[in-house]
C-alpha cells in the first residue's frame, strides 16, 4: 500500500511540474507570484513562522549598513518572501522539463575571480551558500557556468520514487547527490579528487553538530561541517549567493575562506562565526530572498 501511495505522490507531483512548465515564459513571472501567494494562504503555519522570525530581528537588520529594503513591516517582507518562493518553484519546474535554458543564460556571475583563485589551488572547493534566492538554480546552472560538475548534499526523501525523480533532474544538469546519512566521508572523497561540494549551511543543527553563534542579533546553532572538512583537507570555502536583480539572477561570489590545520574549540567556533556573518550580510541586503519559513532559532529558547 505504501508503495502505491508513493507512486501516486510522484505522479501528481510530476503532473504538476508539467502543467507549470507549460506556462509561457512571458507569463511565468506572474504565475510564480500567484503561486507564491497561494502557498502563503495555504501554508498558514509557515507564514506565521516567517512573520515571527522577521519581526524578532527586523530592528537589528535595519541597524546594519547593508539594509536597503523599503518594505516597512514584517508581514510585508514575508509576503514578498512567498512571492519569491513561488517564482523559484516555477523556474525550477521549467528547468526540470528542459525549458529553462534561457534562464541560465541570463545569470550574471560577479566575483568570478575568487572562484578561479580557489580552483587554482587544486584542493577542491566547498561552494558554501544558503537558502537564498533561487538556490536550486545555482546548483542546476553550476556546470554550465563553471564548466565542471557539482556534488550537492541533500536529505534523502522518505519516498524513494521522489528521490529518483529529483536525481534524474540533477544528473541532467551534471549534479550528483551526496545524502546526509553518509555525507562527511563522501564529501571528503569528492574534495580529495579536486571536485566541488555544494553546502547549504544557513539552517539550524543539533547542538552536537555545530556551535552557538550570534545570527541576526540572536543566538543560533550553526553547522561546523564546512570548517571540519576545511581544516582536515585544506580545501578553500567559497561563499556564494544568488539574488534577483533587474529581471535576471545574479550570483555573487566572495573571497575564499581558508581554515587550515588544528584549532581549539574557540578557534572552531570563530571559524563558524566567520562564515555565518557572510550569510547574515546577504540576508540583511536581500531580506525578501531568504527562507524565513524555517525555524532558524530552534533549540535556543531561553538563551
Amino acid at each position: 500500500m505504501k508503495k502505491i501511495v508513493w507512486m501516486l505522490q510522484v505522479a501528481v507531483l510530476y503532473g504538476f511540474t508539467w502543467v507549470v512548465a507549460l506556462v509561457p515564459e512571458r507569463l511565468s513571472e506572474r504565475f510564480g507570484v500567484w503561486t507564491g501567494l497561494l502557498l502563503r494562504r495555504i501554508l498558514g503555519s509557515r507564514r506565521r513562522i516567517a512573520e515571527e522570525n522577521i519581526s524578532r530581528v527586523l530592528e537589528h537588520m535595519r541597524a546594519q549598513p547593508e539594509w536597503t529594503c523599503t518594505i516597512p513591516t514584517a508581514e510585508g517582507i514575508a509576503r514578498e518572501v512567498f512571492c519569491n518562493l513561488g517564482r523559484s518553484l516555477v523556474e525550477t519546474c521549467r528547468l526540470y522539463h528542459g525549458k529553462g535554458g534561457g534562464l541560465i543564460d541570463r545569470i550574471e556571475v560577479r566575483g568570478r575571480e575568487y572562484y578561479d583563485a580557489a580552483r587554482a589551488q587544486g584542493k577542491g572547493i566547498i561552494f558554501l551558500t544558503g537558502h537564498c534566492g533561487n538556490w536550486e538554480l545555482v546548483a542546476l546552472a553550476y556546470a554550465r557556468l563553471f564548466k565542471e560538475p557539482l556534488s550537492v548534499v541533500a536529505r534523502r526523501q522518505n519516498n524513494p520514487y521522489l528521490n529518483t525523480m529529483v536525481e534524474r533532474m540533477r544528473q541532467h544538469y551534471d549534479n550528483s547527490v551526496i545524502y546526509k546519512d553518509n555525507a562527511l566521508k563522501n564529501m571528503i572523497t569528492v574534495i580529495r579528487r579536486n571536485g566541488t561540494v555544494g553546502l547549504l549551511v544557513d539552517q539550524t543543527v543539533f547542538p552536537e553538530e555545530g556551535y552557538l553563534v550570534d545570527f541576526l542579533g540572536r543566538p543560533a546553532w550553526a553547522s561546523k561541517a564546512p570548517v571540519l572538512i576545511a581544516r582536515k583537507t585544506g580545501v578553500p570555502i567559497v561563499p556564494a549567493f544568488i539574488h534577483r536583480e533587474a529581471g535576471r539572477h545574479v550570483i555573487e561570489i566572495h573571497p575564499p575562506l581558508q581554515f587550515e590545520g588544528s584549532a581549539d574549540e574557540q578557534g572552531w567556533c570563530d571559524d563558524v562565526k566567520t562564515y555565518s556573518r557572510i550569510i547574515e550580510r546577504f540576508i540583511v541586503a536581500h531580506p525578501t530572498e531568504w527562507y524565513w519559513v524555517h525555524r532558524r532559532w530552534k533549540r535556543t529558547e531561553g538563551l
